[in-house]
């Protein structure tokens, strides 16, 4: 389901999540992707965002991405905890939308030098653009699928290369649905992120690069981290943006 964000200039997919599935820049605008070297500590990655978004005289609701890590991962119930401050610092900010959160996002904990607190990776948000080509960002997807009965992990507790390998299946047809429903595909795509600690190289060739076709000419980057919710291994993420920056954390 397509909602727009209208003072931020972006529509999103709606998730029964903490934040949305994925952002696509509406006419005449298009999604600028920011990271941060060092990471800055959560609290203060607020302060950034909201002062590089006035300098660029943008408005906070132009904010519609954010990437996040957490010093280890949570139990479905810390999860949900941990999302509580997250999402009333939207809320205050006013980037809500009849009360969903429009803005997409990663969170994923590193498996070698973990950060000490939550920290931000990076935010994307809109700026007004001159072009037509598409720009998005799509939230990272775990091996997590939804059905009537509720949500449940694909081959849960299985990281041989076989549960592996259904996992990062999984996950692909995840973020291929997702870009279906922005109407884009893989072509569109500009980077794409694996996030896992179990060995995905000999799925690199057989099943990882086919699935994304064209938008694998980029290369693939692969964090050494786990997903942020215990059980869950793999985690893959996916943007199209022609405007990249590292700013001081």
């Amino acid at each position: 389901m397509l909602i727009d964000q209208p003072d931020g200039n972006f529509t999103f997919i709606k998730s029964s999540g903490p934040f949305s599935s994925g952002c696509r820049a509406q006419s005449g605008y298009e999604v600028a992707h920011a990271t941060f070297h060092p990471l800055p500590a959560l609290e203060k990655g607020y302060e950034l965002i909201a002062r590089h978004l006035q300098q660029l005289g943008r408005p906070i609701q132009a904010l519609c991405g954010m990437e996040l890590r957490i010093p280890q991962p949570l139990s479905p119930q810390g999860f949900a905890e941990f999302n509580e401050p997250y999402v009333q610092r939207l809320a205050d900010w006013k980037v809500l939308v009849d009360g969903l959160n429009p803005t997409a996002r990663t969170n994923v904990a590193l498996a070698v030098h973990p950060v000490a607190e939550p920290s931000l990776y990076g935010f994307s948000y809109t700026v007004p653009t001159d072009h037509d080509r598409p720009s998005f960002m799509l939230s990272g997807a775990a091996e997590i699928q939804r059905s009537e009965k509720g949500t449940e992990i694909v081959s849960r507790g299985d990281v041989s290369p076989q549960g592996i390998s259904q996992k990062t299946q999984a996950v692909l047809e995840v973020l291929t649905d997702r870009l279906q429903e922005f109407s884009l595909a893989w072509t569109d795509v500009t980077a794409v992120e694996l996030y896992t600690v179990h060995n995905a190289y000999p799925l690199l060739e057989t099943e990882i690069l086919p699935g994304l076709a064209s938008g694998g000419h980029h290369g693939l980057r692969w964090h050494y981290a786990r997903p942020p919710v215990t059980e869950v291994e793999v985690e893959m993420g996916a943007h199209g943006v022609y405007q990249e920056l590292v700013l001081p954390g």
